[in-house]
């Protein structure tokens, strides 16, 4: 009952130390078979004793004394004149532990690596340091399933920015194929080729996973991944938002002021303008954007921006006000201006201070100038209004709906933006791969620049975006290891090299 590990064994007798319990143990088996030739034999040439490490017993280390037989092997054509016998499950040739003690270290250095896992070893009894750990982990076998048809493949930064390595797995049974040393496309181009069999490969829009694919498994259904084209498409959608910000954006008159926008605002768009204007007299004049940057003394991408831009109002970016120490009196402070416009500001800031407000007078009148106390709702950030767009209507609740739907009656193309986007997520959701085509065409067909540049994406890679609006595979298995990969990366500190890595996403 105590040690069922040893029930292949005599025990002779258990001798408790305090800290150590050991076991006087010998072997009762009649034949062993020779490691060389696989030959049988019974025939003793001596007698050894090997002192093994098995699991603690109520915490306490337990040390196996262990008799065990060195045998001549039968056969005289085998190289092996004499071997140790091996107990099944219980020694290998050479280990100072049993078989199970490396086994239960093994799954603790998968979990918790070096240091983590030698102290948690120590308070159950078993004495090992971080290195012994971490050669136990090291000389673990992998596992040795063979490649499924399907795969998935994404890159993990083992140093964001600087290197990247390549994860495969399979997006069926989420396990872990391989993991390659680069995300370079004659890397994983390599490894297909040496693995036929592949149909189905999952990946994002990566260009160098879109040729190693080619190259490597060219009979392969390469399929894109629907959450990175729903992005794609959040990102042209973003654009559209701002590009018409002055439609669904009105802000209402700041009080005695002839303008709608505060100071700073109006002041960062004249910037603005002055950019696009000196940008494209330049590019008018003949001039390339090398040497626009030149001249201007600008960063090459900052031309390039303003290059793009048709017209400088695709480039003037609303406001963005958050939440003030203000904003829980703004009911009571239109209601106020609208009963008596003339009303100070002096008297406002007492009022609302009798209702406790802490905040200094600037920020009121700061608030006031901009218009934000005399808005019937709060405009939202472009990022909010792009979230409404891309959520299924019946999801909002009915003040974000109906919200929307006004901001949306302002500007024909957001109105034809919002029906494009749901068009596009009916072909997601449903998955009408086939249909694509059509939806593009009607993009096309519209005054919608950003959106332009997202279906021209798509036709380079039609062929996979078909096969992801259709397919049921995707890249969601694949991010969520990523996700794992992470916490083993930072387990270890950055410390570890990629050889150590690879084992515990393999083992784990």
């Amino acid at each position: 009952m105590l040690f069922p590990g040893l029930s292949s064994l005599v025990i002779d007798g258990v001798t408790d130390t305090g800290t150590v319990v050991r076991v006087t143990a010998r072997s009762v088996m009649a034949l062993a078979a020779c490691p060389r030739c696989g030959t049988e034999s019974r025939r003793v040439h001596a007698w050894h004793l090997r002192h093994l490490a098995d699991l603690p017993v109520a915490g306490r280390s337990v040390m196996v004394d262990l008799r065990v037989r060195r045998l001549v092997c039968g056969s005289a054509e085998c190289p092996q004149r004499t071997f140790r016998e091996q107990i099944p499950q219980l020694t290998q040739r050479c280990a100072r532990r049993t078989m199970r003690l490396t086994s239960t270290i093994g799954q603790v250095a998968i979990t918790l690596a070096g240091r983590a896992g030698a102290a948690l070893l120590s308070r159950l009894g078993i004495a090992v340091s971080r290195s012994t750990l971490l050669r136990t982990l090291m000389a673990l076998p992998l596992p040795p399933d063979p490649v499924p048809p399907v795969l998935s493949v994404d890159d993990v930064a083992l140093r964001r920015g600087h290197r990247y390595m390549t994860m495969v797995i399979d997006p069926v049974t989420h396990r872990r194929i391989e993991v390659l040393p680069d995300r370079r496309a004659a890397t994983l181009a390599a490894w297909l080729r040496d693995r036929p069999g592949i149909e189905v490969v999952c990946r994002d829009g990566s260009a160098a996973y879109a040729e190693a694919i080619a190259q490597g498994a060219p009979e392969a259904v390469q399929v894109s991944d629907r959450w990175h084209l729903w992005h794609g498409l959040g990102a042209a959608v973003e654009k559209i938002v701002i590009a018409h910000a002055t439609c669904w954006r009105r802000e209402p008159a700041a009080r005695g002021a002839a303008t709608t926008t505060a100071p700073p605002t109006r002041a960062l768009g004249e910037r603005t303008r002055a950019r696009h204007a000196a940008v494209h007299e330049l590019l008018g004049q003949g001039v390339g954007l090398l040497e626009c940057a030149r001249r201007l003394g600008w960063a090459l991408n900052t031309v390039k921006r303003y290059a793009r831009a048709a017209t400088a109002e695709e480039l003037v970016r609303p406001p963005r006000y958050g939440t003030t120490l203000v904003h829980p009196y703004r009911d009571h402070l239109r209601r106020r201006l609208t009963s008596d416009p003339t009303v100070p500001v002096t008297q406002l800031l007492a009022e609302i201070r009798e209702l406790g407000y802490p905040g200094s007078a600037n920020l009121l009148v700061r608030y006031l100038s901009q218009g934000r106390a005399q808005a019937e709702r709060a405009v939202p950030a472009p990022r909010r209004l792009v979230a409404w767009i891309m959520t299924r209507p019946t999801d909002l609740p009915d003040y974000e709906r109906v919200h929307l739907d006004d901001l949306l009656a302002s500007c024909p193309h957001l109105t034809a933006l919002v029906e494009h986007v749901r068009d596009f997520a009916g072909l997601l959701i449903a998955r009408r791969g086939s249909q694509v085509k059509t939806w593009m065409n009607e993009v096309e067909s519209s005054d919608l620049p950003a959106l332009h540049a997202f279906v021209r994406g798509l036709r380079k890679d039609l062929p996979a975006v078909i096969a992801g609006l259709t397919l049921p595979y995707s890249n969601g298995p694949i991010e969520g290891a990523n996700t794992k990969v992470k916490l083993l990366k930072r387990q270890m500190y950055g410390r570890a090299g990629f050889a150590l890595l690879r084992q515990r996403i393999l083992l784990s």
